[in-house]
């Protein structure tokens, strides 16, 4: 990743509309800003939620709050809890997440 062209600046996540994104259960609150060629998020998956897809876009994905459940494609399956991240390259290990009591996200990709 190269940072560059962005000049410093602060971000209040509250203010940040959140925008619905459904899974196969629950749904996922993004909170999005764009850096030049990199998006920053803020998610919040509802208790109950699965992804409906399988994702292949890389990600440094931080837990800040509950506990996400990712499985890789291979069938291998990883828990985060607060303060655990994860990094994947793009196209690299398709994955998809889930919680059953909910979770909080910081992800940069």
């Amino acid at each position: 990743m190269n940072i560059s062209d962005i000049a410093f600046g602060t971000t209040d996540w509250q203010r940040i509309e959140a925008t619905p994104h459904p899974g196969e259960t629950g749904t996922a609150y993004w909170r999005t800003q764009h850096f030049g060629a990199i998006r920053v998020r803020m998610v919040e998956y509802t208790p109950g939620y699965l992804a409906d897809h399988w994702c292949v876009k890389g990600h440094i994905l931080l837990c800040l709050e509950g506990e996400l459940h990712t499985e890789l494609e291979d069938g291998r399956t990883f828990t985060l809890t607060p303060g655990m991240s994860y990094q994947v390259a793009d196209n690299a290990e398709p994955h998809r997440s889930s919680t059953r009591s909910g979770a909080k996200l910081f992800i940069v990709d």
